[in-house]
Protein backbone atom coordinates (compact mmCIF):
# COMPACT_ATOMS: atom_id res chain seq x y z
CA UNK A 1 0.00 0.00 0.00
CA UNK A 2 1.09 3.18 -0.74
CA UNK A 3 1.56 5.71 1.46
CA UNK A 4 -1.18 7.56 3.60
CA UNK A 5 -1.83 11.18 2.53
CA UNK A 6 -3.26 14.29 3.73
CA UNK A 7 -5.57 16.18 1.43
CA UNK A 8 -5.65 19.54 4.38
CA UNK A 9 -8.73 21.86 2.24
CA UNK A 10 -8.67 25.87 3.24
CA UNK A 11 -11.22 26.51 5.79
CA UNK A 12 -13.99 28.66 4.20
CA UNK A 13 -15.56 31.50 6.08
CA UNK A 14 -18.93 30.96 7.05
CA UNK A 15 -20.39 34.35 6.31
CA UNK A 16 -21.80 34.21 3.32
CA UNK A 17 -21.66 31.59 0.53
CA UNK A 18 -18.95 30.84 -1.48
CA UNK A 19 -18.25 31.66 -5.08
CA UNK A 20 -16.47 30.28 -8.45
CA UNK A 21 -13.18 32.16 -7.06
CA UNK A 22 -13.12 30.61 -3.37
CA UNK A 23 -13.71 26.88 -5.04
CA UNK A 24 -10.96 27.65 -7.92
CA UNK A 25 -8.22 28.37 -5.10
CA UNK A 26 -9.33 25.50 -2.24
CA UNK A 27 -12.36 23.54 -3.31
CA UNK A 28 -11.98 21.76 -6.98
CA UNK A 29 -7.93 21.43 -7.07
CA UNK A 30 -7.92 19.01 -4.31
CA UNK A 31 -10.65 17.14 -4.79
CA UNK A 32 -8.66 16.55 -8.27
CA UNK A 33 -5.80 15.43 -6.64
CA UNK A 34 -7.55 13.67 -3.77
CA UNK A 35 -9.21 11.56 -6.25
CA UNK A 36 -6.48 10.23 -8.08
CA UNK A 37 -4.66 9.67 -4.84
CA UNK A 38 -7.26 7.60 -4.30
CA UNK A 39 -7.47 6.06 -7.65
CA UNK A 40 -3.77 5.55 -7.64
CA UNK A 41 -3.62 3.24 -4.19
CA UNK A 42 -3.05 5.69 -1.52
CA UNK A 43 -5.34 5.84 1.70
CA UNK A 44 -6.98 9.64 1.68
CA UNK A 45 -7.74 11.94 4.45
CA UNK A 46 -9.51 14.95 2.81
CA UNK A 47 -11.05 17.06 5.82
CA UNK A 48 -12.01 20.40 6.08
CA UNK A 49 -14.90 22.69 7.34
CA UNK A 50 -16.39 26.15 7.81
CA UNK A 51 -13.74 28.89 9.57
CA UNK A 52 -16.54 30.52 12.03
CA UNK A 53 -14.75 32.64 14.52
CA UNK A 54 -13.94 36.12 14.60
CA UNK A 55 -15.44 39.96 14.12
CA UNK A 56 -16.51 39.29 10.65
CA UNK A 57 -19.10 36.41 11.89
CA UNK A 58 -20.56 39.49 14.48
CA UNK A 59 -20.86 41.97 12.39
CA UNK A 60 -22.75 40.04 9.14
CA UNK A 61 -24.94 38.40 11.90
CA UNK A 62 -26.02 42.19 12.64
CA UNK A 63 -26.04 42.60 9.25
CA UNK A 64 -28.87 39.88 8.88
CA UNK A 65 -30.12 39.97 12.06
CA UNK A 66 -29.64 36.79 13.25
CA UNK A 67 -27.51 35.83 16.27
CA UNK A 68 -23.81 34.89 15.76
CA UNK A 69 -24.99 30.74 16.27
CA UNK A 70 -27.24 31.67 13.67
CA UNK A 71 -25.62 33.31 11.39
CA UNK A 72 -22.99 30.17 11.28
CA UNK A 73 -25.57 27.51 11.16
CA UNK A 74 -27.34 29.50 8.30
CA UNK A 75 -24.03 28.84 6.00
CA UNK A 76 -22.33 26.09 7.39
CA UNK A 77 -24.91 24.17 5.69
CA UNK A 78 -25.17 26.13 2.85
CA UNK A 79 -21.57 25.83 1.92
CA UNK A 80 -21.62 22.30 2.60
CA UNK A 81 -24.33 21.72 0.16
CA UNK A 82 -22.65 23.92 -2.11
CA UNK A 83 -19.01 22.00 -1.97
CA UNK A 84 -21.65 18.67 -1.68
CA UNK A 85 -23.09 19.67 -5.14
CA UNK A 86 -19.35 20.26 -6.96
CA UNK A 87 -18.67 16.88 -5.82
CA UNK A 88 -15.78 17.50 -3.26
CA UNK A 89 -14.95 14.27 -1.73
CA UNK A 90 -14.11 15.21 1.72
CA UNK A 91 -13.81 12.37 4.29
CA UNK A 92 -15.06 14.80 6.79
CA UNK A 93 -15.88 18.78 6.66
CA UNK A 94 -17.30 19.97 9.16
CA UNK A 95 -16.97 23.23 11.47
CA UNK A 96 -15.02 25.15 14.00
CA UNK A 97 -17.16 25.40 16.86
CA UNK A 98 -17.20 21.94 17.85
CA UNK A 99 -16.35 20.83 21.16
CA UNK A 100 -13.79 18.83 19.54
CA UNK A 101 -12.23 21.49 17.72
CA UNK A 102 -12.16 23.28 20.81
CA UNK A 103 -10.11 20.86 23.12
CA UNK A 104 -7.74 20.54 20.17
CA UNK A 105 -6.84 23.86 19.49
CA UNK A 106 -6.50 24.79 23.70
CA UNK A 107 -4.26 21.59 23.66
CA UNK A 108 -1.93 22.74 20.97
CA UNK A 109 -2.27 25.87 22.60
CA UNK A 110 -0.63 24.46 26.02
CA UNK A 111 2.16 22.75 24.31
CA UNK A 112 3.18 26.10 22.56
CA UNK A 113 2.97 27.88 25.89
CA UNK A 114 4.93 25.19 28.10
CA UNK A 115 7.59 25.33 25.38
CA UNK A 116 8.08 29.00 25.37
CA UNK A 117 6.83 29.56 22.10
CA UNK A 118 4.08 32.07 23.42
CA UNK A 119 4.48 35.45 25.33
CA UNK A 120 2.46 38.16 26.69
CA UNK A 121 2.81 41.84 26.03
CA UNK A 122 0.80 44.79 25.78
CA UNK A 123 0.12 46.78 22.51
CA UNK A 124 -2.42 49.01 20.65
CA UNK A 125 -5.67 47.71 19.59
CA UNK A 126 -8.09 49.05 17.32
CA UNK A 127 -11.45 49.89 17.89
CA UNK A 128 -14.06 50.80 16.46
CA UNK A 129 -15.54 54.65 17.84
CA UNK A 130 -18.82 53.90 16.83
CA UNK A 131 -19.43 50.02 18.79
CA UNK A 132 -16.46 49.77 21.04
CA UNK A 133 -16.09 46.76 19.38
CA UNK A 134 -12.17 45.59 18.58
CA UNK A 135 -11.30 46.08 14.77
CA UNK A 136 -9.71 42.54 13.48
CA UNK A 137 -6.25 43.37 11.54
CA UNK A 138 -8.03 42.17 8.22
CA UNK A 139 -10.74 45.07 8.59
CA UNK A 140 -8.07 47.60 9.04
CA UNK A 141 -6.55 49.15 5.72
CA UNK A 142 -4.54 51.73 4.75
CA UNK A 143 -1.12 52.91 3.13
CA UNK A 144 1.94 50.40 3.71
CA UNK A 145 4.19 51.96 6.30
CA UNK A 146 6.78 49.76 3.59
CA UNK A 147 6.21 49.98 0.09
CA UNK A 148 3.54 53.02 -0.03
CA UNK A 149 0.93 50.72 -1.31
CA UNK A 150 -2.45 52.26 0.01
CA UNK A 151 -4.78 48.72 0.00
CA UNK A 152 -2.62 46.89 2.88
CA UNK A 153 -4.09 45.27 5.38
CA UNK A 154 -3.47 45.44 9.27
CA UNK A 155 -1.80 42.16 9.39
CA UNK A 156 0.05 42.29 6.11
CA UNK A 157 0.80 43.99 2.71
CA UNK A 158 -0.80 41.95 -0.10
CA UNK A 159 1.85 44.18 -2.29
CA UNK A 160 4.93 43.58 -1.02
CA UNK A 161 4.23 40.47 1.52
CA UNK A 162 5.22 42.03 4.76
CA UNK A 163 3.35 41.09 8.07
CA UNK A 164 1.92 44.39 9.18
CA UNK A 165 0.84 45.92 12.59
CA UNK A 166 -2.59 47.90 12.32
CA UNK A 167 -1.06 50.93 14.10
CA UNK A 168 1.86 50.75 11.78
CA UNK A 169 -0.24 52.10 9.07
CA UNK A 170 -0.71 55.25 7.37
CA UNK A 171 -4.48 56.70 7.19
CA UNK A 172 -5.63 54.23 8.52
CA UNK A 173 -9.61 53.57 8.64
CA UNK A 174 -11.81 50.46 8.93
CA UNK A 175 -13.07 48.36 6.13
CA UNK A 176 -16.75 47.68 7.56
CA UNK A 177 -17.97 51.46 7.73
CA UNK A 178 -15.11 53.79 6.95
CA UNK A 179 -14.15 55.15 10.13
CA UNK A 180 -10.66 55.03 11.66
CA UNK A 181 -10.07 53.75 14.19
CA UNK A 182 -9.28 54.10 17.70
CA UNK A 183 -6.27 52.46 19.13
CA UNK A 184 -6.11 51.92 22.80
CA UNK A 185 -3.60 49.64 24.97
CA UNK A 186 -4.54 46.11 25.56
CA UNK A 187 -2.36 42.58 26.84
CA UNK A 188 -2.65 39.89 24.60
CA UNK A 189 -0.42 36.52 23.78
CA UNK A 190 1.89 36.34 20.63
CA UNK A 191 3.33 33.04 18.57
CA UNK A 192 6.95 34.22 18.80
CA UNK A 193 7.40 33.79 15.08
CA UNK A 194 11.20 34.92 15.24
CA UNK A 195 12.06 31.63 17.92
CA UNK A 196 11.51 29.71 14.79
CA UNK A 197 13.48 31.34 11.68
CA UNK A 198 16.14 28.86 12.08
CA UNK A 199 13.70 25.78 12.13
CA UNK A 200 11.94 27.15 9.47
CA UNK A 201 14.81 28.08 7.12
CA UNK A 202 16.00 24.63 7.33
CA UNK A 203 13.01 22.80 6.54
CA UNK A 204 11.99 25.35 3.54
CA UNK A 205 15.41 24.80 1.97
CA UNK A 206 14.38 20.93 1.62
CA UNK A 207 11.08 22.09 -0.09
CA UNK A 208 12.66 21.79 -4.12
CA UNK A 209 9.23 20.91 -5.26
CA UNK A 210 6.92 23.59 -4.55
CA UNK A 211 5.71 26.05 -7.13
CA UNK A 212 8.36 28.45 -7.23
CA UNK A 213 6.34 31.15 -6.12
CA UNK A 214 5.13 29.74 -3.50
CA UNK A 215 8.74 29.02 -2.07
CA UNK A 216 10.50 31.96 -2.86
CA UNK A 217 7.84 34.32 -1.34
CA UNK A 218 7.52 32.15 2.09
CA UNK A 219 11.51 32.42 2.13
CA UNK A 220 11.37 35.74 1.41
CA UNK A 221 9.59 36.76 4.26
CA UNK A 222 11.33 34.82 7.19
CA UNK A 223 13.62 37.36 8.10
CA UNK A 224 10.93 40.01 8.94
CA UNK A 225 9.27 37.59 10.68
CA UNK A 226 8.14 39.14 14.08
CA UNK A 227 5.99 37.85 17.75
CA UNK A 228 2.39 37.60 15.85
CA UNK A 229 -0.47 37.97 18.35
CA UNK A 230 -2.85 34.73 18.92
CA UNK A 231 -6.10 36.27 20.82
CA UNK A 232 -8.46 39.20 20.52
CA UNK A 233 -10.43 41.34 22.44
CA UNK A 234 -14.00 39.87 21.28
CA UNK A 235 -16.49 37.20 22.85
CA UNK A 236 -17.26 35.43 20.42
CA UNK A 237 -14.30 32.45 19.80
CA UNK A 238 -12.53 29.71 21.87
CA UNK A 239 -11.62 30.68 25.65
CA UNK A 240 -7.57 30.90 26.54
CA UNK A 241 -7.01 27.72 28.73
CA UNK A 242 -4.93 29.80 31.57
CA UNK A 243 -5.42 30.91 35.25
CA UNK A 244 -6.48 34.87 34.40
CA UNK A 245 -7.62 34.19 30.95
CA UNK A 246 -9.98 31.41 30.75
CA UNK A 247 -12.48 33.78 32.71
CA UNK A 248 -11.92 36.68 30.64
CA UNK A 249 -15.42 37.48 28.67
CA UNK A 250 -13.70 39.12 26.58
CA UNK A 251 -10.31 37.32 25.79
CA UNK A 252 -10.58 35.04 23.03
CA UNK A 253 -8.31 33.25 20.31
CA UNK A 254 -7.67 34.92 17.18
CA UNK A 255 -9.74 33.42 14.57
CA UNK A 256 -6.76 32.85 12.15
CA UNK A 257 -5.27 30.61 14.99
CA UNK A 258 -7.91 28.36 15.68
CA UNK A 259 -8.80 28.10 12.00
CA UNK A 260 -5.11 26.51 10.54
CA UNK A 261 -5.51 24.04 13.59
CA UNK A 262 -8.85 22.85 11.68
CA UNK A 263 -6.61 20.32 9.61
CA UNK A 264 -5.61 18.72 12.93
CA UNK A 265 -9.19 18.90 14.88
CA UNK A 266 -10.86 18.08 11.64
CA UNK A 267 -8.84 14.41 11.36
CA UNK A 268 -9.27 13.68 15.50
CA UNK A 269 -12.91 14.10 14.77
CA UNK A 270 -12.43 12.07 11.87
CA UNK A 271 -11.17 9.14 13.54
CA UNK A 272 -13.19 9.71 16.70
CA UNK A 273 -16.46 9.05 14.41
CA UNK A 274 -14.87 5.99 12.67
CA UNK A 275 -14.75 4.58 16.25
CA UNK A 276 -10.64 4.51 16.35
CA UNK A 277 -9.73 7.64 18.24
CA UNK A 278 -6.03 6.66 17.56
CA UNK A 279 -7.09 6.14 13.27
CA UNK A 280 -5.92 10.18 12.76
CA UNK A 281 -2.23 9.72 13.46
CA UNK A 282 -1.88 7.81 10.05
CA UNK A 283 -2.28 10.71 8.56
CA UNK A 284 0.14 12.83 10.06
CA UNK A 285 3.44 10.74 10.86
CA UNK A 286 5.94 9.72 8.60
CA UNK A 287 5.82 8.10 5.80
CA UNK A 288 2.60 9.92 5.28
CA UNK A 289 2.15 12.88 3.13
CA UNK A 290 0.41 16.41 3.60
CA UNK A 291 -0.65 18.39 0.65
CA UNK A 292 -2.29 21.85 1.48
CA UNK A 293 -4.45 23.64 -0.59
CA UNK A 294 -5.61 27.40 -0.77
CA UNK A 295 -5.78 30.73 -2.66
CA UNK A 296 -2.63 32.55 -3.07
CA UNK A 297 -3.66 34.99 -0.04
CA UNK A 298 -3.48 32.09 2.31
CA UNK A 299 0.08 31.34 1.53
CA UNK A 300 1.92 32.99 4.61
CA UNK A 301 -0.43 30.99 7.03
CA UNK A 302 0.83 27.20 5.37
CA UNK A 303 4.09 27.95 4.40
CA UNK A 304 5.25 29.83 7.72
CA UNK A 305 2.65 30.20 10.48
CA UNK A 306 0.92 26.53 10.36
CA UNK A 307 4.38 25.37 10.39
CA UNK A 308 5.50 27.23 12.84
CA UNK A 309 2.56 25.98 15.29
CA UNK A 310 3.87 22.51 14.11
CA UNK A 311 7.62 22.96 15.07
CA UNK A 312 6.54 24.09 18.58
CA UNK A 313 3.75 21.84 19.24
CA UNK A 314 6.89 19.18 18.46
CA UNK A 315 9.54 20.83 20.56
CA UNK A 316 11.63 21.52 17.26
CA UNK A 317 11.71 25.03 17.23
CA UNK A 318 14.26 27.26 18.14
CA UNK A 319 14.30 26.92 21.71
CA UNK A 320 13.88 22.97 21.35
CA UNK A 321 11.03 21.57 23.88
CA UNK A 322 8.94 18.16 24.21
CA UNK A 323 6.36 17.20 21.84
CA UNK A 324 3.17 18.12 23.24
CA UNK A 325 -0.66 15.91 23.43
CA UNK A 326 -0.15 14.93 19.56
CA UNK A 327 3.63 13.70 19.63
CA UNK A 328 5.77 14.57 16.55
CA UNK A 329 3.82 15.97 13.65
CA UNK A 330 4.22 16.03 10.13
CA UNK A 331 5.01 18.92 8.32
CA UNK A 332 3.24 19.93 5.14
CA UNK A 333 4.58 18.11 2.41
CA UNK A 334 3.66 20.89 -0.52
CA UNK A 335 1.50 23.96 -0.04
CA UNK A 336 -0.72 23.86 -3.36
CA UNK A 337 -1.56 27.34 -3.58
CA UNK A 338 -3.83 29.03 -6.45
CA UNK A 339 -3.46 32.20 -7.76
CA UNK A 340 -7.04 34.27 -8.36
CA UNK A 341 -9.65 33.73 -10.72
CA UNK A 342 -10.81 37.59 -11.45
CA UNK A 343 -13.95 38.90 -13.00
CA UNK A 344 -13.27 41.72 -15.73
CA UNK A 345 -9.64 42.20 -13.95
CA UNK A 346 -10.57 42.47 -10.36
CA UNK A 347 -11.10 39.97 -7.65
CA UNK A 348 -14.39 38.55 -7.25
CA UNK A 349 -16.37 40.79 -4.58
CA UNK A 350 -19.45 40.23 -2.75
CA UNK A 351 -19.19 44.12 -1.80
CA UNK A 352 -19.02 45.22 -5.06
CA UNK A 353 -21.55 43.04 -6.72
CA UNK A 354 -18.88 41.12 -9.07
CA UNK A 355 -19.60 37.45 -7.80
CA UNK A 356 -20.93 34.30 -9.32
CA UNK A 357 -21.87 31.79 -6.31
CA UNK A 358 -21.33 28.67 -6.69
CA UNK A 359 -24.95 27.43 -5.97
CA UNK A 360 -26.03 29.65 -8.64
CA UNK A 361 -23.62 28.35 -10.79
CA UNK A 362 -24.51 24.59 -10.50
CA UNK A 363 -28.15 25.15 -10.86
CA UNK A 364 -27.98 26.27 -14.62
CA UNK A 365 -24.76 24.30 -15.75
CA UNK A 366 -24.00 21.82 -12.74
CA UNK A 367 -20.48 20.47 -11.85
CA UNK A 368 -18.37 18.98 -14.42
CA UNK A 369 -18.20 22.09 -16.61
CA UNK A 370 -17.03 24.28 -14.00
CA UNK A 371 -14.78 21.52 -12.29
CA UNK A 372 -13.36 21.39 -16.08
CA UNK A 373 -12.92 25.12 -16.35
CA UNK A 374 -11.00 25.65 -13.16
CA UNK A 375 -9.03 22.42 -13.79
CA UNK A 376 -8.06 23.43 -17.50
CA UNK A 377 -8.04 27.10 -17.40
CA UNK A 378 -8.20 28.39 -13.84
CA UNK A 379 -5.32 30.46 -12.18
CA UNK A 380 -3.04 27.39 -11.36
CA UNK A 381 0.05 29.71 -11.87
CA UNK A 382 -1.03 33.13 -12.40
CA UNK A 383 -3.98 35.27 -11.99
CA UNK A 384 -6.82 33.91 -14.63
CA UNK A 385 -9.86 36.19 -15.91
CA UNK A 386 -12.94 34.34 -16.35
CA UNK A 387 -15.40 35.06 -19.02
CA UNK A 388 -18.37 33.83 -20.21
CA UNK A 389 -17.19 33.49 -23.77
CA UNK A 390 -14.38 30.83 -22.43
CA UNK A 391 -16.56 29.11 -20.52
CA UNK A 392 -19.34 28.25 -23.25
CA UNK A 393 -16.17 27.66 -25.38
CA UNK A 394 -14.49 24.94 -23.59
CA UNK A 395 -17.98 23.45 -22.37
CA UNK A 396 -19.19 23.10 -26.17
CA UNK A 397 -15.91 22.66 -28.12
CA UNK A 398 -14.19 20.51 -25.54
CA UNK A 399 -16.48 18.84 -23.48
CA UNK A 400 -19.41 18.49 -25.69
CA UNK A 401 -17.96 18.49 -29.04
CA UNK A 402 -14.65 16.70 -28.65
CA UNK A 403 -15.57 14.33 -25.43
CA UNK A 404 -19.31 14.10 -25.18
CA UNK A 405 -19.05 13.01 -28.87
CA UNK A 406 -16.37 10.52 -28.86
CA UNK A 407 -18.49 8.98 -25.87
CA UNK A 408 -21.79 9.34 -27.68
CA UNK A 409 -20.57 7.83 -31.24
CA UNK A 410 -18.31 4.92 -30.37
CA UNK A 411 -21.35 3.89 -27.60
CA UNK A 412 -23.89 4.32 -30.32
CA UNK A 413 -22.53 2.35 -33.25
CA UNK A 414 -21.72 -0.42 -31.26
CA UNK A 415 -24.82 -0.25 -29.80
CA UNK A 416 -26.91 -0.15 -32.90
CA UNK A 417 -24.74 -2.78 -35.17
CA UNK A 418 -23.99 -5.60 -32.48
CA UNK A 419 -25.73 -4.38 -29.28
CA UNK A 420 -22.49 -5.07 -26.50
CA UNK A 421 -18.66 -4.83 -27.04
CA UNK A 422 -17.66 -5.82 -30.40
CA UNK A 423 -14.93 -8.73 -30.51
CA UNK A 424 -11.96 -7.21 -32.45
CA UNK A 425 -10.45 -9.57 -35.16
CA UNK A 426 -6.97 -8.61 -37.37
CA UNK A 427 -6.30 -5.54 -36.05
CA UNK A 428 -3.81 -3.28 -37.49
CA UNK A 429 -0.75 -0.78 -37.11
CA UNK A 430 -3.33 2.22 -36.51
CA UNK A 431 -5.59 0.41 -33.70
CA UNK A 432 -2.81 -0.65 -31.91
CA UNK A 433 -1.16 3.06 -31.69
CA UNK A 434 -4.10 4.11 -30.91
CA UNK A 435 -4.04 2.20 -28.15
CA UNK A 436 -0.78 2.63 -27.12
CA UNK A 437 -1.27 6.48 -26.91
CA UNK A 438 -3.81 5.72 -24.39
CA UNK A 439 -2.35 3.29 -21.94
CA UNK A 440 0.91 5.62 -21.99
CA UNK A 441 -1.59 8.74 -20.69
CA UNK A 442 -2.04 7.24 -17.42
CA UNK A 443 2.09 7.88 -16.52
CA UNK A 444 1.87 11.21 -18.12
CA UNK A 445 -1.40 12.38 -16.42
CA UNK A 446 -0.67 10.95 -13.12
CA UNK A 447 2.86 11.91 -13.00
CA UNK A 448 0.99 15.66 -13.76
CA UNK A 449 -2.08 15.17 -10.57
CA UNK A 450 0.61 14.11 -8.53
CA UNK A 451 2.33 17.36 -8.75
CA UNK A 452 -0.94 19.12 -9.14
CA UNK A 453 -0.26 20.06 -12.45
CA UNK A 454 -3.60 20.30 -12.99
CA UNK A 455 -4.01 22.01 -16.30
CA UNK A 456 -1.05 19.82 -17.98
CA UNK A 457 -2.75 16.52 -16.81
CA UNK A 458 -6.39 17.41 -18.57
CA UNK A 459 -4.85 18.63 -21.66
CA UNK A 460 -2.77 15.21 -21.85
CA UNK A 461 -5.84 13.73 -21.26
CA UNK A 462 -7.61 15.46 -23.70
CA UNK A 463 -4.98 14.79 -26.28
CA UNK A 464 -6.16 11.64 -26.35
CA UNK A 465 -9.72 11.91 -26.59
CA UNK A 466 -8.60 14.26 -29.92
CA UNK A 467 -6.81 11.06 -31.33
CA UNK A 468 -9.88 8.69 -30.93
CA UNK A 469 -12.00 11.38 -32.54
CA UNK A 470 -9.32 12.05 -35.86
CA UNK A 471 -8.88 7.99 -35.46
CA UNK A 472 -13.19 7.42 -35.90
CA UNK A 473 -12.96 10.23 -39.11
CA UNK A 474 -10.28 8.04 -40.62
CA UNK A 475 -11.16 4.66 -40.09
CA UNK A 476 -15.04 5.33 -40.98
CA UNK A 477 -16.54 2.50 -39.01
CA UNK A 478 -20.00 3.89 -40.40
CA UNK A 479 -18.69 2.86 -43.93
CA UNK A 480 -17.87 -0.68 -43.35
CA UNK A 481 -20.86 -2.75 -43.71
CA UNK A 482 -19.75 -4.90 -46.20
CA UNK A 483 -16.88 -5.28 -43.63
CA UNK A 484 -18.20 -6.24 -40.47
CA UNK A 485 -15.34 -7.73 -38.67
CA UNK A 486 -13.02 -4.39 -39.92
CA UNK A 487 -16.03 -2.07 -38.36
CA UNK A 488 -16.09 -4.54 -35.33
CA UNK A 489 -12.45 -4.22 -34.47
CA UNK A 490 -12.51 -0.45 -35.17
CA UNK A 491 -15.59 -0.30 -32.84
CA UNK A 492 -13.59 -2.56 -30.23
CA UNK A 493 -10.84 0.27 -30.08
CA UNK A 494 -12.67 3.43 -29.99
CA UNK A 495 -14.33 1.74 -26.61
CA UNK A 496 -11.20 0.50 -25.61
CA UNK A 497 -10.23 3.73 -25.88
CA UNK A 498 -13.13 5.78 -24.43
CA UNK A 499 -12.86 3.57 -21.47
CA UNK A 500 -9.50 4.72 -20.99
CA UNK A 501 -10.00 8.33 -21.58
CA UNK A 502 -13.45 7.97 -18.79
CA UNK A 503 -10.60 7.01 -16.21
CA UNK A 504 -8.55 9.87 -17.06
CA UNK A 505 -10.63 12.21 -16.95
CA UNK A 506 -12.27 10.78 -13.48
CA UNK A 507 -10.74 13.24 -11.08
CA UNK A 508 -11.73 15.70 -13.04
CA UNK A 509 -15.06 15.13 -14.45
CA UNK A 510 -16.90 12.35 -11.64
CA UNK A 511 -19.93 13.06 -12.26
CA UNK A 512 -20.26 12.40 -16.21
CA UNK A 513 -17.42 9.53 -15.74
CA UNK A 514 -20.39 8.11 -13.29
CA UNK A 515 -22.57 8.20 -16.54
CA UNK A 516 -19.91 6.70 -18.69
CA UNK A 517 -18.76 3.81 -16.61
CA UNK A 518 -22.39 2.53 -16.96
CA UNK A 519 -23.14 3.38 -20.65
CA UNK A 520 -20.00 0.67 -21.22
CA UNK A 521 -22.02 -2.09 -19.42
CA UNK A 522 -20.51 -0.86 -15.64
CA UNK A 523 -22.20 -1.59 -12.76
CA UNK A 524 -22.08 -0.22 -8.93
CA UNK A 525 -20.13 3.47 -8.16
CA UNK A 526 -17.07 4.41 -10.84
CA UNK A 527 -16.38 7.76 -8.70
CA UNK A 528 -18.32 7.84 -5.26
CA UNK A 529 -19.86 11.29 -4.13
CA UNK A 530 -20.12 12.85 -1.08
CA UNK A 531 -23.24 12.98 0.94
CA UNK A 532 -24.41 15.25 3.87
CA UNK A 533 -24.90 13.86 7.45
CA UNK A 534 -26.58 15.24 10.03
CA UNK A 535 -24.31 14.23 13.26
CA UNK A 536 -24.39 15.13 17.24
CA UNK A 537 -21.28 16.96 18.67
CA UNK A 538 -19.13 14.69 19.95
CA UNK A 539 -18.78 16.60 23.24
CA UNK A 540 -22.49 18.23 23.65
CA UNK A 541 -24.87 15.87 22.29
CA UNK A 542 -27.07 19.10 22.41
CA UNK A 543 -25.85 20.29 19.17
CA UNK A 544 -26.07 18.72 15.82
CA UNK A 545 -24.83 20.13 12.57
CA UNK A 546 -24.87 18.51 8.97
CA UNK A 547 -20.89 17.16 8.22
CA UNK A 548 -19.99 16.00 4.14
CA UNK A 549 -18.46 12.86 4.31
CA UNK A 550 -18.71 9.39 2.30
CA UNK A 551 -17.31 5.87 1.53
CA UNK A 552 -14.68 6.40 -1.41
CA UNK A 553 -12.84 3.04 -0.31
CA UNK A 554 -14.99 0.63 -1.98
CA UNK A 555 -14.45 -0.82 -5.71
CA UNK A 556 -14.56 2.44 -7.61
CA UNK A 557 -12.03 3.65 -10.45
CA UNK A 558 -8.26 2.53 -10.48
CA UNK A 559 -5.99 4.55 -12.22
CA UNK A 560 -4.54 1.96 -15.09
CA UNK A 561 -6.11 0.44 -18.02
CA UNK A 562 -8.62 -2.17 -17.82
CA UNK A 563 -9.30 -4.50 -20.84
CA UNK A 564 -13.15 -4.26 -22.24
CA UNK A 565 -15.14 -7.17 -22.23
CA UNK A 566 -16.11 -8.41 -25.21
CA UNK A 567 -19.74 -9.41 -25.19
CA UNK A 568 -20.82 -6.77 -22.62
CA UNK A 569 -24.64 -5.25 -23.30
CA UNK A 570 -24.24 -1.73 -24.00
CA UNK A 571 -26.48 1.19 -23.00
CA UNK A 572 -28.36 3.35 -25.75
CA UNK A 573 -26.54 6.87 -25.34
CA UNK A 574 -27.82 9.85 -23.98
CA UNK A 575 -25.27 12.99 -24.46
CA UNK A 576 -23.06 13.83 -22.17
CA UNK A 577 -22.81 17.44 -21.82
CA UNK A 578 -25.27 20.07 -23.14
CA UNK A 579 -24.01 22.53 -25.34
CA UNK A 580 -24.92 26.11 -24.14
CA UNK A 581 -26.31 28.81 -26.31
CA UNK A 582 -23.57 30.83 -27.96
CA UNK A 583 -25.26 34.09 -27.11
CA UNK A 584 -24.33 32.84 -23.31
CA UNK A 585 -20.69 33.74 -23.98
CA UNK A 586 -21.73 37.54 -24.80
CA UNK A 587 -23.76 38.37 -21.78
CA UNK A 588 -24.20 35.86 -19.44
CA UNK A 589 -26.93 34.47 -17.19
CA UNK A 590 -29.47 36.43 -16.40
CA UNK A 591 -28.46 36.73 -12.78
CA UNK A 592 -24.43 36.69 -13.20
CA UNK A 593 -22.88 40.07 -13.04
CA UNK A 594 -22.09 42.23 -15.63
CA UNK A 595 -18.61 41.50 -16.98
Amino acid sequence: MSAPVLTAVAWPYANGPRHIGHVSGFGVPSDVFSRYMRMSGHRVLMVSGTDEHGTPILVQAEKEGLTTRQLVDKYNRVIAEDLQGLGLSYDLFTRTTTGNHYQVVQDLFLALWRNGYVQSKTQMGAISPSTGRTLPDRYIEGTCPICGYDGARGDQCDNCGNQLDPADLKNPRSRINGEVPKFIETEHLFLDLPSFAESLGSWLSTRTEWRPNVLKFSQNLIEDMRPRPITRDLDWGIPVPLDGWRDAPMKRFYVWFDAVIGYLSASVEWARRTGDADAWKQFWTDPAQAYYFMGKDNIVFHSLIWPSLLLGQNGAGDKGGTPGRFDTLNLPTEVVSSEFLTMSGSKFSTSRGTVIYVGDFLKEFGPDALRYFISVAGPENQDTDFTWDEFVRRTNFELANEWGNLVNRSVSMAHKNVGAVPAPTAPTAADAELKALAKAAFATVGDNLRRSRFKAAATEAMRVVGAANKYLSDEEPWKRKDDPARRDTILHTALQVVSDANTLLTPFLPHSAQQVHELLGGKGVWAAQPEIREVDDLDDPSISYPVLTGDYAGEQARWESVDIEVGKPLVKPEPLFTKLDPKLGETGPEWAPIA
